[in-house]
This record gives C-alpha cells, sequence and structure tokens, in this order.
C-alpha cells in the first residue's frame, strides 16, 4: 500500500497576521446551505479526510443511539456535515484544495492509502478485527495520520488505548501540550479547548463545557480536562492524536446552529482544525 501524497499550497501570508476571529468574521457568520454529501467521483488531486467506519460494542445506547430523531451508529457521529463544513473552512482559510464530498472506509479498505488522514469519533465503546488492526498498522507504516476525537473519560481513552495497543505495540501515548508546533502551525493556540456538543453548551449557556458524566461510559472518572495525546515512530513523526475530553467535530458541525455557538465554539475548533491539518500535511 502507497500513501497518496497530498501536497498542501503555501498560506496567504496575510493569514498569519489577522486576528483568527476576524478572519472567521470574514468567511461570514450564516448558516452554509443544508449540508448534502455530492455524487462526485473520488479525486486525488484534492484533499480529503476519510471518516472511519467501524464497530463499537454494546447495543443501544452503547454502539447505537438516537438523535434528533434518527439511530446513529457511533463512528458516524457528526458525519457527513462535520468534514462538509471543515472542508469548506480549510480551503477558505489555507490554499490547500479540499474535496467537497466526505467519504467513509473500513481500515481493511483497499484504497485505504490514498486519504492522508483518517478520522475517527466517538471511539468510546470501539470494537474491533486483526484485519482492522493490521490495516491501520499498515497504512499508519506508509506514512499515514489519524485523528480520534470526541471521547471522553477514562473508560472511553482506554476503549480507544486498547485497539492502539494492538496497533502500536512497542508505542505508549505521550501528552501533546500547547508548546508543541502542532498548536503554532497557523494560529497561535494557547490552550486546549474544551468543545461540548451543541445541545449541553445551550443548557449551560456556556458556563460549563464539561459533558455530563451520565452521557459517558462508566467508570468515567474526570471529564474536565481537554487534552491531546499523540502517538509517534521512530523519527518523532507524528502518526495519531487523539483529542480527549473535547467533541472538536460538534464545532464544525454546528457551525450554523447560531451566532454564539458559532463565535464561541466552532472558531475555535477550526483553528485546531487548520493547524492539525496543516501540520501533517508539511511533516
Amino acid at each position: 500500500m502507497k500513501l497518496h501524497t497530498v501536497v498542501a499550497s503555501r498560506l496567504p501570508a496575510g493569514l498569519l497576521a489577522v486576528p483568527p476571529v476576524f478572519v472567521f468574521a470574514l468567511v461570514a457568520l450564516g448558516a452554509f446551505p443544508s449540508a448534502q454529501a455530492e455524487n462526485l467521483p473520488v479525486d486525488l488531486t484534492q484533499f480529503r479526510i476519510a471518516r472511519v467506519e467501524y464497530d463499537s460494542v454494546g447495543g443501544w445506547g452503547r454502539a447505537y443511539y438516537e438523535y434528533e430523531g434518527r439511530v446513529w451508529a457511533r463512528w458516524e457521529t457528526d458525519y457527513p456535515q462535520a468534514e462538509q463544513n471543515f472542508g469548506r473552512r480549510l480551503g477558505e482559510l489555507t490554499r490547500i484544495t479540499t474535496a467537497a464530498k466526505p467519504v467513509q472506509r473500513r481500515l481493511t479498505a483497499d484504497d485505504l492509502g490514498d486519504f492522508p488522514i483518517l478520522f475517527m469519533s466517538d471511539v468510546g465503546y470501539l470494537d474491533f478485527s486483526n484485519e482492522e488492526v493490521d490495516g491501520l498498522r499498515d497504512y499508519l507504516a506508509n506514512g499515514g495520520f489519524l485523528w480520534a476525537d470526541d471521547f471522553w473519560g477514562e473508560a472511553e481513552w482506554a476503549a480507544f488505548e486498547v485497539f492502539m495497543r494492538q496497533v502500536l505495540p512497542d508505542r505508549r501515548w505521550q501528552e501533546i501540550d500547547v508548546s508543541h508546533p502542532i498548536f503554532k502551525t497557523v494560529f497561535e493556540i494557547e490552550t486546549m479547548p474544551q468543545i461540548p456538543a451543541s445541545t449541553f453548551a445551550w443548557r449551560s449557556n456556556g458556563e460549563t463545557t464539561t459533558e455530563p458524566r451520565s452521557m459517558h461510559r462508566q467508570p468515567s472518572g474526570s471529564l474536565e480536562t481537554p487534552m491531546m495525546r499523540g502517538y509517534f515512530d521512530d523519527d518523532n513523526r507524528l502518526m495519531v492524536i487523539g483529542t480527549h475530553n473535547t467533541d472538536i467535530a460538534d464545532g464544525w458541525e454546528r457551525e450554523a446552529y447560531g451566532q454564539w455557538y458559532f463565535e464561541r465554539f466552532s472558531t475555535l475548533s477550526y483553528r485546531l482544525g487548520v493547524n492539525v491539518m496543516t501540520y501533517v500535511l508539511t511533516h
């Protein structure tokens, strides 16, 4: 398997000098049109994140849940609107040519290497096969990158760590603090953002950004501190990140759910997302 190379163009020089909030004000506070996946052929000259489709354990309320009048599998959380909105913003804020249509892939897919970045969401009940472990290990060894997001508390992190111990048995995660270049690549990010799902943000009027303990796998432990953790190879290349105790993709998905949520949370989500993508594509 060979990883398809997508080269990011040089970022506009002025982007670094403009205050981030003003940048986002320039690209319209209004809602995007209703997000619908466009039926376009996959174009490997365009940057595209592949959402990982996976199985979860636990049945109703764990592997599956109901929200906004439909049933979601865990892997589907925030999909596809998060990727659609983020792709548009990434194209507006950088010179990276982004694809219009989000895609999903199993870790056993033959064309997994065509995607420089994989994204997993809500991995707290993750289940996996030996074939999926091998597929991700090969993908990472060939230069790929995985971002896991939106899992809270100790039990949900443990589920992901069990998986990663199978994929990278000789590696252990390291905490990535805000001194790392990934927080400085485009925007200067001084604090790891905690993004709650929009429902919880509205309920508390933004007074708390921690999601309710009852909504997550037990024993949950502490949900208060957002963090980024990563796995590195022998050359100190960052292969995997987990954004824990935070829901970065909900900030992308829900940007049109009111100006307050956009300004309070979506701007932070986009800043981190732009930094991560730019860092990965240039390292």
